[in-house]
């Protein structure tokens, strides 16, 4: 079996990383610190995944950020700055999707293969309850409404493919601790542990939805 981790140096990436190569799989590790993989460039995404050779059985993207260039979730929507909420977009919904387009072509047709991006359950619009951080919401919702779209068109060529959203709690890396300090924190390779168990257990029917990390549907 054959993994391809994006945003492989980060705490849930790099968790990923080392438990897929404990159980036994050949892992190929793509990051912006590593290798300049910039996700928001559709030319530094394209350059990369073409070096690749097919097939690879399971692809994650593990990149994000709630904060960019020291800027945090809006508390109010007075706060709300429109490049602010173009970046979140360029980071946390189109550079998964960049990265899905390209990385088709190293998905097998004729067996099962997994594609996965991490999302958010505040990306949720009916889970949302306590407002605020409109620019994480909106963009991890619509990294949800994109994945699920993809799905559609990919179980056309791909009939064994699962493409998910996948939420993987809360969990101990530096953004939680500024952010997550209320909540229980799980410690990355638990996380990861979580996450790939959920991912193995999916069916091609169940593509295009948006699970946690207890195998739970999240409402969109």
């Amino acid at each position: 079996m054959t993994s391809l981790i994006i945003g492989a140096s980060g705490g849930i990436g790099s968790a990923l990383v080392a438990e897929l190569t404990a159980r036994g799989e050949a892992v190929t590790c793509l990051s912006r610190r590593d290798n300049c993989f910039d996700v928001t460039s559709e030319s530094s995404v394209k350059t990369a995944l073409a070096a690749l050779e097919p097939p690879y059985d399971t692809i994650i993207v593990a990149t994000g950020a709630l904060e960019l260039d020291g800027i945090g979730p809006e508390k109010s929507l007075r706060t709300l700055d429109p490049q602010t909420l173009a970046a979140q977009f360029a980071l946390n919904a189109v550079g998964p999707m960049l990265v899905l387009k390209h990385v088709l072509r190293l998905m097998p047709r004729d067996r099962p293969a997994r594609f996965a991006a991490l999302s958010a359950r505040v990306g949720s619009i009916g889970d949302n309850r306590l407002g605020g951080w409109y620019s994480y919401r909106a963009a991890k919702a619509a990294l949800n409404q994109l994945l699920h779209t993809a799905a559609i068109e990919i179980a056309r060529s791909h009939p064994q493919a699962v493409v998910v959203a996948l939420h993987p709690g809360t969990v101990a890396t530096a953004l939680t601790a500024t952010y997550g300090a209320n909540h229980p924190r799980t410690k990355p390779q638990t996380a990861a542990q979580n996450l790939l168990n959920v991912l193995d257990s999916l069916k091609p029917e169940q593509s295009g939805q948006f699970f946690d990390w207890q195998g739970q549907a999240v409402p969109w």
